[in-house]
């Protein structure tokens, strides 16, 4: 499936459409949630009949809310979503050696690796494609160049190559949120207290509304390392 024909066929259809063009062509597909905003990508999915595969995953040190909301999204839709979970003997060595708030440190890149990145490489080895919610509006520095799709080059999939797919790429938070509402679809709480970029409770915090939403993440760090590893490919210069 060559890329740039792919990437021209999508690019210009909206995400419901972006969406139903995949399950026609592909297999193998899962919708990765994050328990944040993504959760549109639920909604379009189970209205269209597609019946996804949803995984997210659990590090350990998410939110009580965003937990709640996982299982809200389950109730919601009627539907099992794949809670990914770290290897405990790495995780065990992590702690042991460096505590438990190492990143505020030496950086949130290994904790990152092993809460999130490790999972996730094993579970997209199964995969022929996975479907994100990101868009360009979430970060100038690290998301402005995001196509609606594209070859994986952190992960690799069940026949080598792993396609990634964004149909949120070009959608700002406003028209995501204007979907929500208007379609009375569940978000996380903490959206209501000012978080818009949510991630594990250490390493997220609410921002203001000048802020560039990736500002609430890490915000010991500098803006072009505001990537967790899962979309690391981003961060690289071209």
């Amino acid at each position: 499936m060559r890329i740039q024909s792919l990437q021209k066929e999508l690019s210009e259809k909206q995400p419901r459409d972006i969406l139903k063009a995949i399950y026609t062509r592909m297999q193998d597909l899962a919708i990765s949630f994050s328990g944040a905003e993504d959760v549109v990508l639920i909604d379009m999915a189970c209205k269209l009949g597609l019946k996804p595969h949803v995984f997210t995953l659990d590090t350990g040190r998410l939110h009580p809310e965003t937990y709640q909301y996982i299982q809200t999204v389950m109730d919601h839709y009627k539907i099992k979503i794949t809670i990914l979970s770290p290897d405990a003997k790495a995780l065990q060595k992590l702690t042991y050696e460096k505590g438990l708030y190492s990143f505020y440190e030496d950086g949130h890149k290994e904790c990152c690796s092993i809460r999130k990145v490790d999972p996730l490489k094993q579970h997209l080895a199964n995969l022929s494609g996975w479907i994100t919610g990101q868009r360009r509006d979430q970060s100038q520095a690290t998301r402005d160049s995001l196509s609606v799709a594209e070859i994986d080059t952190t992960f690799s999939g069940k026949n080598a190559e792993l396609l990634k797919f964004n149909p949120l790429c070009h959608w700002t938070s406003e028209e995501v949120w204007a979907y929500i509402r208007a379609l009375e679809v569940p978000f996380n709480p903490l959206h209501n207290k000012g978080f818009i970029s949510i991630g594990c409770e250490p390493c997220t915090r609410p921002t203001l509304p000048h802020q560039d939403p990736r500002e609430g993440r890490w915000w010991w760090e500098a803006a072009e390392s505001k990537e967790c590893g899962l979309h690391s490919s981003l961060t690289q210069p071209s």
